[in-house]
């Protein structure tokens, strides 16, 4: 082979490396390109089936609410779950959103509870309280933040969902839970958009978080001083408070709040249920007719058949005005059914 022959092979075989290098380098461009396209579908794929999820949830969310009969917002703050004008047993279900008991209260006969209103053969009367509101923070604020949430949502027609949220998303005993942020997406969960809603968790917080802080602090140590640790045991927190009043420990901020009815409620069902077989001696208490439920309670089937053996009741409680509700005011100078007896 001539000088010229090789010089021409040496540039061919050049050439074809050249060739080969471009090549692998628009190779690896196309490659780079097609990985990030494929990033780019998996996420906004991604995106689209969580939004698509997402919707599908809330579907379920709703359509598993739709046959509860209306939720009747009370002068008390209670609540009843009952189709208009149904002629049935009553039963009254107290409960706090941070005891366990009662969270596994409500998963076992919850349902049945719904079912029965639904169906016109109970009227259902939620009275949420809170037996930790003596107790250290965190348990006594998770109690009564929980509590004054609910009453809120309840506003809004919507405590039953937001009741059932709550208890699912209760924090153990102990830890800190039910932050305002959580209780104001979970109302946006339940169905509640009303800016109002989230104001109303922000300054029902700010009452819980002076009641078991400052408050109970001052009046603790006024009363220890005042009592003996004996006298303190026996006292309920009622009558503490309207010790407190009498002695310079003020809590005029509890006024107008979420946090005072529950307070409130909690002292008149020890006042009402305050011995005998039917005492108030925790939560949860069921009471159907004002017959106090044993354990019986913890089992749909427990339930449905208390109800079926009891007579039509009556609520012993009266409607909050409409136009109160909607406003989310609490009522004033009223005083509850339940304290009078």
């Amino acid at each position: 082979m001539g000088k010229a022959a090789r010089q021409a092979s040496r540039e061919r075989l050049r050439q074809e490396r050249l060739k080969e290098k471009q090549r692998a380098k628009r190779n690896r461009i196309l490659g780079v390109v097609g990985a990030a396209l494929v990033v780019v579908l998996l996420v906004v794929g991604g995106g689209y089936l969580y939004l698509t999820s997402q919707r599908e949830s809330e579907q379920q969310f709703a359509e598993q609410y739709a046959a509860l009969p209306p939720q009747e917002v009370q002068q008390d703050g209670s609540v009843v779950l009952a189709e208009e004008g149904a002629e049935a047993p009553v039963v009254e279900v107290y409960a706090d959103f941070q005891c366990p008991a009662c969270q596994e209260f409500e998963k076992a006969s919850g349902p049945t509870l719904q079912k029965l209103a639904a169906d016109g053969r109970a009227i259902v009367h939620y009275r949420p309280v809170s037996i930790f509101a003596q107790q250290p923070a965190p348990i006594s604020s998770n109690s009564l933040r929980s509590a004054a949430a609910a009453r809120a949502a309840a506003d809004y027609g919507k405590f039953v969902q937001y009741h059932d949220i709550l208890f699912e998303n209760q924090p153990t005993e102990g830890t800190v839970g039910f932050a305002a942020d959580d209780l104001k997406q979970w109302g946006e969960d339940a169905g509640i958009d009303a800016p109002a809603f989230a104001d109303r968790i922000d300054a029902e917080s700010a009452a819980v978080d002076q009641f078991t802080g400052e408050y109970s602090q001052q009046l603790m140590s006024a009363a220890q001083d005042e009592f003996s640790q004996q006298k303190l045991q026996g006292m309920s927190l009622g009558e503490l408070m309207e010790w407190g009043d009498e002695n310079g420990v003020d809590r005029s901020f509890l006024e107008d709040t979420y946090v005072k009815e529950i307070l409130d409620a909690t002292a008149a069902v020890n006042e009402r249920y305050s011995g005998g077989e039917s005492e108030f001696s925790g939560t949860p208490s069921v009471y159907v007719n004002g017959a106090k439920l044993g354990n019986e309670a913890f089992s749909g089937s427990g339930i449905e058949n208390a109800v079926e053996n009891a007579e039509p009741g009556q609520v012993d409680t009266e409607p909050l005005a409409s136009d109160d509700a909607a406003s989310g005011a609490s009522p004033e100078n009223e005083e509850s059914p339940d304290a009078k007896e």
